[in-house]
């Protein structure tokens, strides 16, 4: 500024005036060019903030998809073996072999444990508050969220009316049946039920007149049939999830 000063006093005290108004529109047009680069420096610190912060966003959402997709391989195994289970039984059912298949009714009941899909869905939530989720909107990520946690409500909804009519079902059959011997019968060992007073032929009746009830053989019909759609659409969200992964990936450059 001293030399810019020094220049101006001279151009101004030789009267060279021609030369001085140049002068001023090249200091004006210096200034003018100091003040975009400023901006534009501080443009590019805040899009690089902005983007360091997306990021922070984006490997949050990863860690917790990849937390749902050890969930949705666990589940699936649980959800296929009582499905297999139940397919066994009601094949039993149909071809009149019930008292030589007491074992597969017996672990076929676990169609009636309740499991839920719980995916981590604090992430993308996260990111949609926030006023980075704009940088994401219409890429191929958006999509792909988007396709994920809209495939996650239908499970949710999938899976609550099975374990709703499941519970009712239940509920009903504790009304009608002495679930002690039902319980002891399909729990406890050969070896430990003759240890008790009561004669082995007391829990097999109980358990086969358990088992011979409509309300017992509607939920393993339905977990025979059902387990197979809910399994298809955790494999759907799998597929899914490994695509969001990819995507996050090629985006933060992991």
């Amino acid at each position: 500024m001293k030399i810019f000063r020094k220049i101006r006093f001279k151009l101004l005290g030789e009267n060279k005036t021609r030369q001085y108004a140049l002068y001023a529109i090249g200091e004006i047009v210096l200034v003018v060019i100091g003040i975009l680069i400023a901006l534009q420096i501080d443009n590019w610190n805040q899009s690089r903030k902005d983007d360091n912060a997306l990021k922070e966003y984006l490997v949050k959402i990863k860690s917790h998809t990849s937390e749902d997709l050890r969930q949705l391989e666990e589940i699936t195994q649980g959800r296929a073996q009582i499905a297999d289970l139940c397919k066994k039984a009601r094949t039993s059912i149909l071809d009149k072999t019930e008292d030589e298949n007491l074992h597969i009714f017996k672990f076929s009941g676990l169609a009636f444990a309740d499991f839920y899909f719980k995916p981590n869905t604090g992430g993308y939530e996260a990111l949609k508050n926030s006023e980075y989720f704009g940088k994401i909107n219409n890429t191929p990520l958006d999509s792909l969220l988007t396709k994920y946690h809209s495939l996650v409500e239908v499970i949710a909804e999938n899976e609550k009316s099975y374990n709703d009519y499941m519970v009712n079902q239940e509920a009903y059959l504790s009304t009608q049946f002495d679930l002690s011997l039902i319980l002891a019968s399909a729990v406890m060992t050969q070896d430990a039920l003759s240890m008790r007073a009561t004669p082995q032929s007391e829990y097999d009746e109980a358990f086969k007149q358990y088992t011979a009830s409509a309300p017992y053989r509607n939920v393993i019909s339905l977990a025979a049939f059902q387990f197979d759609e809910m399994i298809n659409q955790y494999n759907q969200l799998g597929a899914i999830g490994q695509s969001v992964s990819k995507e996050i990936d090629a985006i933060t450059n992991d």
